[in-house]
């Protein structure tokens, strides 16, 4: 599984202790462009960042490859879609991970893209 940055958000979020019970049961990796996404959010809380840079320290973070740029570029080509959104989406396929991800309308297009929505 690939996290999606909006799930690492909630996670951070009192509201949403099940969604860390998910991370660490599931141990899911994450693109280097969701580190990028959730620790330059510009609401996030000192206590927020600390949680998250903890994360980080341990996680299995993948690097985008040229693979994975391809894989975006084509996404793009296709569909609308931001440039953090495609390389999540080009990381989860290159990797045939599933995308976890509170935003599947974003990604609905991509048949080819499997995803979960620990919070749908």
């Amino acid at each position: 599984m690939i996290l999606d940055s909006n799930i690492l958000i909630y996670a951070c979020s009192d509201e949403h202790p099940e969604i860390r019970e998910f991370i660490r049961e599931n141990v899911p990796s994450v693109s280097i462009i969701t580190k990028v996404e959730t620790l330059g959010y510009h609401l996030l809380a000192p206590a927020e960042r600390a949680q998250l840079e903890a994360f980080f320290d341990v996680a299995i973070v993948l690097d985008v490859t040229h693979a994975i740029a391809d894989r975006a570029i084509f996404l793009r080509q296709i569909n609308r879609m931001s440039l953090g959104d495609s390389l999540i989406a080009a990381t989860a396929l290159v990797h045939e991970k599933a995308l976890v991800t509170h935003n599947t309308s974003d990604f609905s297009w991509i048949e080819e893209l499997e995803m979960l929505d620990p919070l749908g």
